[in-house]
């Protein structure tokens, strides 16, 4: 989905680093960690926002979108999964590798999803839809929601503050430089996504089912 972050981040500030962020939590195709980086980066070179309130704006968009998220997931995620979840990459080796990892690592999942790309749209509604314990739920999801913002908005608006002293070959040799770590990262995943996919197939063999009864940690 295209977006025009700087006319959104110009016109609604804080707001829009928090809807925008809120939407990529629920599964909407949107842009929430490039519009906190935006947003951090433009604080960061004009002080015309205040990083503090960027990254408050993030982890409450993060937290609240998840939080809608997980509910969903707990009220119709089954169905909707299996029905549509072929439609956005889920297909049923993901969605059984999904309640694999819940049954094993639920918290975990929970947090560091929020720091991978692949997961950070679905974790919320998976968490709910395998029935993990919302107590448990809420705190990593608020735990992951801060530190994410946290984190990549005090790194973007210190890049920000550093961004006039970029000749422009250095900020050429930048932008390869995070290209290169972009498609290692995706390559990585995806080799142990695969790995991750025949484990979960060697716990749970068979066709996946919906584990009503169980709290996931």
């Amino acid at each position: 989905m295209t977006i025009d972050l700087p006319h959104l981040i110009h016109t609604y500030g804080y707001w829009a680093v928090a809807g925008v962020v809120a939407l990529e939590s629920l599964g909407v195709p949107v842009p929430g960690e490039t519009m906190l980086i935006a947003a951090a980066t433009f604080a960061g070179a004009t002080h015309r926002l205040d990083i503090g309130l960027v990254i408050a704006a993030a982890a409450a968009g993060a937290i609240g979108g998840d939080t809608a998220g997980f509910w969903i997931g707990r009220g119709v995620g089954w169905p909707l999964l299996h029905r549509y979840g072929g439609r956005v990459g889920l297909t049923e080796p993901r969605l059984k590798l999904g309640q694999y990892l819940f049954l094993r690592h639920g918290g975990k999942v929970v947090f560091f999803a929020r720091f991978i790309a692949a997961l950070r749209a679905f974790a919320a509604l998976l968490a709910g839809a395998n029935r993990m314990q919302w107590r448990r739920f809420l705190m990593f999801n608020a735990l992951g929601g801060i530190v994410w913002a946290g984190a990549i908005g005090l790194g973007a608006d210190l890049f920000g503050h550093q961004l006039h002293r970029f000749a422009a070959p250095i900020g050429i040799a930048l932008l390869v430089a995070v290209v290169a770590v972009a498609v290692a990262g995706f390559i990585f995943v995806r080799r142990h996504e695969q790995a991750l996919i025949a484990e979960a197939e060697r716990a749970l063999p068979g066709p996946i089912r919906h584990r009503h009864h169980h709290r996931f940690w």
